[in-house]
């Protein structure tokens, strides 16, 4: 993010706010995980394959999840095809037409249904059981606001690691974490700092969720 906690101007440029540093523990992070998830609206704007790209660390690259309730995923998407070398699972509901889901398939992406919110969006909570129930144990998010915002309300995040760098993208950019609905703050998800050290010119922070 930048200093204000922001990813994206906002005509939605991205690359890069943070340095190659960052950029390249951030794969560290991904070698070191179960899976990696996105929304539909990251998948869609960045096309992005997900995958590990540290010197041979490839293999290790994670399961690749995108959480997309109406299977908006384009079947000429990097995810989509590449689905038969390393796992994509995609994350819809029962709105999610028939046909979207079929040509999905048929490249080897798996189709996982998952419950409704009353908003019509994927239930994250649903879908972080029936995550652990497929063995699944770190999840690394790597959405954009509206995803990390979604878990945040359902308590499932467990642990923060932000890079941050030195520059202002001001209030009409696009923030790191959408509205949480916050009245108070005694509901505000709270974390503690466990560590904080320097990628060249950014900084990464570790946080863990407070008991």
């Amino acid at each position: 993010t930048s200093l204000d906690g922001r990813i994206a101007t906002a005509s939605g440029e991205s690359q890069w706010i943070t340095g190659p540093a960052a950029r390249q523990h951030g794969h560290h992070l991904r070698a070191t995980h179960d899976a990696i998830l996105v929304g539909a609206e990251t998948a869609l704007a960045d096309d992005p394959d997900l995958g590990c790209r540290l010197p041979g660390l490839a293999a290790q690259s994670p399961v690749r999840i995108v959480l997309d309730s109406k299977a908006r995923l384009p079947p000429l998407s990097k995810l989509a095809m590449t689905a038969k070398q390393r796992p994509v699972w995609l994350l819809c509901t029962k709105a999610a037409p028939s046909e979207a889901r079929d040509a999905l398939a048929r490249l080897g992406v798996e189709i996982l249904e998952v419950e409704a919110g009353t908003d019509g969006r994927i239930d994250v909570a649903a879908a972080g059981q029936l995550l652990g129930a497929r063995g699944l144990t770190r999840v690394l998010i790597e959405g954009g606001g509206q995803v990390a915002a979604s878990f945040l309300k359902a308590g499932l995040v467990d642990r923060i690691s932000s890079y941050r760098a030195g520059l202002l993208l001001g209030g009409d950019s696009r923030s790191a974490v959408g509205p949480l609905g916050l009245e108070r703050l005694h509901f505000a998800p709270r974390f503690r700092l466990v560590s904080a050290r320097q990628l060249q010119v950014d900084t990464l922070e570790t946080w863990r969720r407070e008991a």
